[in-house]
């Protein structure tokens, strides 16, 4: 029989079955992530299912796309989780002041490991990926029924192969390979599949991976998964918490489709909107902005806040512009001020936030206005995405959004003149 890949063999681990692509197997849940907008809905059904079990040390609460509270709506939305964490004295969850985006904190606090099987009430846990486990989006009713029997069911989902090759230029990242996968395959390239990266793998940064994991969902992916190797180990030794058991595909796995990329090749690009999958080199731009976004659970690490203020370091946000800056946790933050990024950022012009998803869900905190125009570190770029009906969202790598803020209009870095 053919060997299997990476979401085969941590679903066959977590099942207890021999699971193949398009099975259904029922699996045992490593963790179960809620949000302040999904975690409500999942309380009260899990309070309608009148059960006495819950496995506590599996859920994790994390308030993080209204916080702090924009209004009395989302305060009584946080209110709710953190009434139903204090009664049912839930160990993983994280308030307003200790937290961050709740994917960035998946991965900080070390619930997000090598051969884990993962789930969460937003669709961008597909994120944990990037450090080798089998991470998915679900609906608040299943993170119910996971929240009660620390199981759900699954279909084993087939695997697209993407075989990397070379390494990245400068200014050029995991953000600018995911939009070039995504413009080839299309927003339902990878419907219900998983995305599987190998080959010069050692040559993307942890970080670039987990900007690309993160947004397999904006392919109709299920997952976008990476082999654990030794960046992995590293990036994750000082927060994992307990044992994990990296997973690597068999040699005669059986993939539905397989991709080449040549790293050196990949252009910064950006995808226009209103789909992540309409995508272009970012020279071909002749495209003006009122509003530069850096941040979000894509683009928020510390990585992404430095190549911003390498870029920013010594110039300023042009006239007219708003540059908007969310690191994507707390320690985040932390790490700015002490590297004085903070200071950069804000001789330059920029608005330095705590973190939260406010803007990049069109929630508050850089709400567009009608017909304006943002390049924005984020992973989605729908109608109305953030803020106005008839206002436009580009997405692009850090890089590229720190060096529009400076010109005013989509470019590369290379295009702005040297620091004087």
């Amino acid at each position: 029989m053919a060997g299997k890949t990476i979401a085969e063999k941590i679903l066959s681990a977590h099942s207890g079955k021999d699971a193949r692509a398009g099975q259904i197997v029922v699996a045992d849940i490593d963790y179960v992530m809620v949000n302040d907008v999904t975690g409500p809905i999942a309380f009260r059904e899990y309070d309608k299912l009148g059960r006495d079990t819950m496995f506590k040390d599996r859920m994790v609460l994390i308030p993080d796309h209204y916080v702090p509270a924009k209004d009395v709506d989302s305060a009584a939305q946080a209110k709710e989780m953190r009434e139903f964490a204090q009664k049912h004295q839930l160990p993983n969850y994280f308030e307003i002041g200790k937290s961050g985006v709740c994917h960035q904190l998946m991965v900080e606090e070390g619930f997000a490991a090598p051969g884990r099987l993962i789930v969460g009430a937003d669709s961008h846990t597909c994120t944990y990926g990037a450090v080798n486990a089998l991470s998915t989006g679900i609906g608040s009713t299943e993170a119910a029924a996971a929240f009660a029997t620390g199981k759900l069911w699954f279909k084993v989902p087939e695997t697209i192969r993407v075989n990397l090759k070379g390494k990245f230029g400068k200014y050029v990242g995991g953000k600018d390979l995911i939009l070039r996968i995504i413009t080839d395959i299309g927003v339902d390239g990878a419907n219900y599949k998983a995305l599987e990266f190998h080959g010069d793998i050692q040559n993307v940064s942890v970080p670039d991976r987990l900007a690309v994991s993160n947004m397999a969902i904006e392919c109709g992916g299920k997952a976008g998964i990476w082999p654990c190797d030794d960046l992995t180990c590293e990036y994750i030794k000082d927060t994992v918490r307990g044992e994990y058991t990296p997973v690597d595909a068999d040699e005669d796995a059986v993939y539905c489709q397989t991709l080449e990329y040549d790293l050196s090749e990949i252009e910064p690009f950006v995808s226009y909107p209103h789909l992540p999958s309409n995508g272009r080199p970012v020279k071909d731009a002749d495209v003006t902005i009122e509003q530069a976004y850096l941040g979000s659970c894509t683009n928020g690490r510390i990585e992404d806040m430095r190549i911003g203020a390498e870029i920013l370091k010594g110039r300023h946000v042009a006239p007219g512009v708003r540059m908007i800056v969310v690191p994507a946790s707390q320690r985040v933050m932390r790490q700015m001020a002490d590297e004085g990024l903070i200071d950069i950022f804000l001789d330059a012009g920029a608005f330095v936030s705590g973190p939260t998803c406010g803007a990049c869900l069109g929630g508050y905190m850089g709400i567009l206005a009608p017909g304006e125009r943002a390049v924005a570190s984020t992973n989605r770029n729908f109608i109305g995405r953030m803020g106005a009906k008839d206002s436009y969202v580009y997405l692009a790598g850090p890089a590229v959004v720190a060096a529009s803020a400076v010109a005013g209009r989509i470019v590369t870095p290379d295009q702005l003149p040297e620091v004087q």
